[in-house]
């Protein structure tokens, strides 16, 4: 594995962002019945735009004409399990990104062989939590429910394995961890703290960032970028939204509006992003 330091840096995330506001790309979200409503407000404050195509007539054809795909794993049934597969084939087929979010993968064996059969259409890019990441890569973990039992950092390896289906990975946690491909090909990594304690306890703010990796993913000149923008654009309005809430209320309210009023400035002065060192 041929690694380099050229991880994304704040200002191309700045710009991202930037690229996001002009261009507001339109997602396709086949999300879990939970995540849909509040995926949609997350996508529109931010700057995006979402569609919520997840039947099987529909998928495909859609995902043809999206500016990024969101496939995600949290309430599968035989229907929109066919859905997944016809929009991230038809996406693979039309150049469209499109991101794998396994959620609750490694617990669950009926999804988990459904998240491998995915990876073979070579998603651009996968976002789950470290048990996720780890059980997804077939290197164990302990998944509970949603919830990731494993740090963040533990992941790496496992994002790492992943690159060999995907693009750019990540693993969420209080600081999360990204690996990807640089401009020049090379493996590269970046880690991103920030955030708030607060969004696990607001439901759908997981997979709402699933959806905005897919709206990045449009603009942004590579998947890495467009995975650290989304992850930085979350990050640094939770923060925000923290610091203007005082309970779960509101600060889904707060984190609206956080994702919001965030500019290329704002993500200038507050995001804390650092290069990986993957030599080891």
């Amino acid at each position: 594995m041929t690694t380099t330091t050229k991880a994304p840096t704040v200002d191309d995330v700045a710009a991202a962002l930037e690229a996001l506001r002009a261009q507001v790309p339109l997602v396709q979200s086949l999300t879990n019945i939970v995540s849909a409503n509040f995926l949609t407000n997350v996508l529109l404050a931010a700057g995006a735009s979402n569609a919520h195509i997840d039947n099987a007539h529909e998928a495909g054809g859609f995902a043809r004409i999206a500016g990024g795909v969101l496939v995600n794993l949290g309430t599968p049934d035989d229907g929109t399990t066919a859905a997944f597969t016809e929009a991230a084939g038809a996406a693979r087929e039309a150049g469209t990104p499109w991101v794998l979010d396994p959620v609750g993968v490694g617990g669950l064996p009926w999804r988990t062989g459904l998240a491998a059969d995915l990876l073979a259409l070579h998603p651009t890019a996968i976002r789950g939590n470290a048990s996720e990441i780890i059980a997804l890569a077939g290197l164990g973990g302990d998944t509970r429910g949603v919830d990731s039992a494993d740090e963040a950092a533990a992941a790496v390896p496992a994002a790492l394995a992943l690159l060999e289906h995907a693009d750019a990975v990540s693993a969420s946690g209080p600081v999360d961890y990204l690996v990807g491909r640089d401009r020049d090909g090379g493996i590269t990594g970046v880690r991103i703290a920030g955030g708030s304690a607060m969004l696990p306890r607001v439901t759908s703010t997981g997979c709402s960032l699933g959806g905005l990796v897919a709206a990045y993913l449009a603009v942004a000149p590579t998947p890495l970028i467009g995975l650290a923008a989304a992850h930085t654009h979350v990050a640094v309005a939770a923060e925000i939204a923290e610091e203007n809430s005082t309970g779960p209320g509101s600060f889904a309210v707060a984190y609206l509006d956080a994702l919001y009023a965030v500019d290329a400035d704002t993500l200038r002065a507050r995001a804390r992003i650092e290069a990986l060192d993957l030599s080891n």
